[in-house]
C-alpha cells in the first residue's frame, strides 16, 4: 500500500459518497448506451428538469408527448406510423436516462451538503467537490443540447455532440474516482519519477481518446458497417468519403470505426508495454499489480469489442463493452494515482536491483 506522510485529512464516509456516485455515472454512461442503441434518445423533446422527472399519467399527457415526437423528422423519417405503445416503449429508455440523471445530481448534492455541514469533507477536496458538482449540472445542459441537434433534419442526435456528452461524463467519473482516493488515503507529498508518471498519465490520455473514439461509432452506428475483423469486408482499410473533408474523422462510418480500432490495438500495446516495464523494474507499491489489472482490463475489453462489431451490435454484448470501457477508465485512473504516489526510493532501489541483474 502507498505509504503516507499525512493522514490526518482522510474521510471515509466521502470516500465511500464519491464512490457510489462514481458507480452511478458508470450505470448512466451504459443506459445511455443503451438509450443510442434503441433510438430512444429522441423520444421526449422537451427538457422540464423538474415536471420531466414524473412519466405521463394520463393518456392525455401520453397524447401529447407522442404528437410532439410526430413533429420530429426521426419519426417521419423512421418511425412513420408508429403506435403509441410502440412509443412508449423508447419513451421509457430515455425517461429512465433522465432520472438517472437527475438522481445522480440528489446522490451527490444531498451528502455534499450535509458531509460539508459535519465538516467531514478534507478542506483540500471541497473546492474539487463544488467542481464537480458544477459538472454535473453542466452536463444536463450538455445533453439536451445533444438532444435539440436531432430534433430536426436529422434522424438521430449529432455524433459529435453526443461525443462532447460522453466525454464530459467520462471526465466527472474519473474526478469522482480521483477524488475518492484521495479522501480515503489521505494527501501525500511525496512523488515517484517524472518518467513513471508521464507514462501512467499517458495511458489514462489514451483510454480517455479510445472511449471518445467509442462515442463517434455510436453516434455514427458505425458498429453496423464492417462487422468483419480483423478485415473491412475483405480490405485492410474501409471506404471513405473524403469528399466530406475534415468532417469525414466525425461522419465517416468506415473512418470511424478504423480509428477505434486503431485506438484499441495503440490501448492494447501501451498497456502490454507498462506492466512488462514494471514487473522489469520490479516496482513496489502495488504498481504491478494495477498495471495487471489494467492490462487485463484492455485485453477482456478488445476480445467483447471484437464479439460486438461481429454480431452487429448484440445489445447484451454491446451494454458490457460500454461498461468495460467506464471500468478501463477507473483502472487507468487508480493506476496514476498510485504511481504518483509511490515513494521515490522504491523507485530507486528497484531501478539498483534491475541494474545488478
Amino acid at each position: 500500500m502507498p505509504r503516507f506522510q499525512s493522514l490526518q485529512d482522510r474521510s471515509v464516509p466521502t470516500a465511500v459518497w464519491l464512490a457510489g456516485v462514481a458507480l452511478l455515472v458508470m450505470a448512466m454512461v451504459v443506459v445511455g448506451g443503451i438509450t443510442r442503441l434503441t433510438e430512444s434518445g429522441l423520444s421526449i423533446t422537451e427538457w422540464a428538469p423538474v415536471s420531466g422527472a414524473l412519466p405521463p399519467l394520463s393518456d392525455a399527457e401520453w397524447n401529447r408527448q407522442f404528437d410532439a415526437y410526430r413533429q420530429t423528422t426521426q419519426y417521419a423519417q423512421l418511425n412513420a406510423g408508429m403506435s403509441l405503445e410502440a412509443f412508449k416503449g423508447i419513451f421509457w429508455w430515455e425517461w429512465a436516462h433522465r432520472l438517472l440523471g437527475r438522481l445522480i445530481g440528489l446522490a451527490f448534492a444531498l451528502p455534499f451538503f450535509g458531509l460539508l455541514y459535519l465538516g467531514q469533507i478534507p478542506k483540500r477536496l471541497v473546492w474539487r467537490c463544488w467542481v464537480l458538482l458544477g459538472l454535473g449540472g453542466l452536463q444536463g445542459a450538455v445533453g439536451w443540447w445533444m438532444v435539440v441537434s436531432g430534433l430536426a433534419g436529422r434522424v438521430e442526435v449529432a455524433p459529435e455532440r453526443l461525443t462532447v456528452h460522453l466525454g464530459l461524463a467520462l471526465i466527472i467519473f474519473v474526478g469522482l474516482v480521483w477524488t475518492a482516493l484521495e479522501a480515503g488515503f489521505g494527501e501525500d507529498h511525496s512523488r515517484s519519477p517524472a518518467g513513471w508518471s508521464r507514462g501512467a498519465a499517458g495511458l489514462l490520455a489514451l483510454v480517455f481518446v479510445q472511449c471518445l473514439l467509442g462515442g463517434l461509432v455510436a453516434g455514427n452506428d458505425a458498429g453496423r458497417v464492417f462487422t468483419d475483423w480483423p478485415m473491412f469486408e475483405g480490405r485492410w482499410s474501409p471506404p471513405v468519403d473524403w469528399t466530406l473533408g475534415a468532417a469525414a474523422f466525425l461522419h465517416d462510418q468506415g473512418l470511424v470505426q478504423l480509428m477505434h480500432r486503431l485506438g484499441a490495438y495503440a490501448l492494447f500495446l501501451a498497456s502490454l508495454v507498462f506492466l512488462i516495464q514494471t514487473l522489469r523494474w520490479r516496482l513496489a507499491d502495488r504498481v504491478p499489480t494495477a498495471a495487471m489489472a489494467l492490462f487485463g482490463a484492455v485485453l477482456i475489453q478488445a476480445l467483447l469489442g471484437i464479439a460486438t462489431l461481429m454480431t452487429a451490435l448484440n445489445p447484451w454484448l454491446a451494454g458490457l463493452h460500454q461498461a468495460g470501457g467506464v471500468i478501463v477508465l477507473g483502472l487507468a485512473t487508480a493506476l496514476l494515482w498510485l504511481v504518483r504516489r509511490s515513494q521515490p526510493r522504491l523507485f530507486m532501489s528497484s531501478a539498483m536491483s534491475a541494474r545488478a541483474l
